[in-house]
């Protein structure tokens, strides 16, 4: 017997300085059971930090050939292609030719990840965005995992302040280059 997605919600409260954008957001994200607690938690704080209009969050693992998060215009052209954890060099030269801006979000060792696609062959690979949202963050964030949660995701200077029931916890957004 096949095990069913968790569906989470998520009302986030999102004041990102550097971007100068303030939304209240109702997010809902379906975990697969083969999904971390941690690449849950960088799908919405991914989603957070490239909040926009025409952003939308695909079904996961569900559909393995789309993106974590995709951006689309008024069109329906896709415009941005936003991954989640560590995806290989042959999805990353896809993605680079099927939008002009290509993001990764990880919660894993972005030192590894960065080793890993450097000596392979990805369409505009400095074009690239990797960015790794800091490890213990998301640690503590799982710690406090619930299937309703209401957040504060406040991000400014990089650093990100997540604020859950009556503590804020907070973390970087480190980002780096395959150059």
């Amino acid at each position: 017997m096949a095990l069913n997605a968790t569906v989470y919600s998520f009302d986030i409260e999102l004041s990102d300085v550097d971007r100068g954008v303030y939304a209240t957001l109702a997010l809902r994200a379906a975990r697969h059971p083969s999904e971390t607690a941690e690449y849950l938690l960088t799908r919405v704080l991914a989603y957070c930090l490239e909040y926009e209009e025409g952003l939308e969050m695909s079904r996961g693992l569900a559909e393995p050939d789309e993106p974590a998060l995709r951006v689309r215009d008024l069109t329906g052209a896709l415009q941005a292609w936003i991954e989640v954890g560590a995806p290989d060099a042959a999805r990353l030269h896809k993605a680079s030719k099927a939008a002009p801006r290509v993001a990764v979000y990880t919660h894993k060792d972005p030192a590894l990840l960065v080793r890993q696609l450097a000596s392979e062959r990805i369409h505009k690979a400095d074009a690239l965005e990797l960015h790794a949202i800091d490890r213990t963050l998301l640690a503590e964030l799982a710690a406090r995992l619930a299937r309703r949660m209401k957040l504060g995701v406040t991000v400014t200077d990089r650093t990100l302040y997540v604020t859950v029931d009556d503590a804020t916890l907070s973390g970087t957004v480190a980002r780096f280059s395959l150059a």
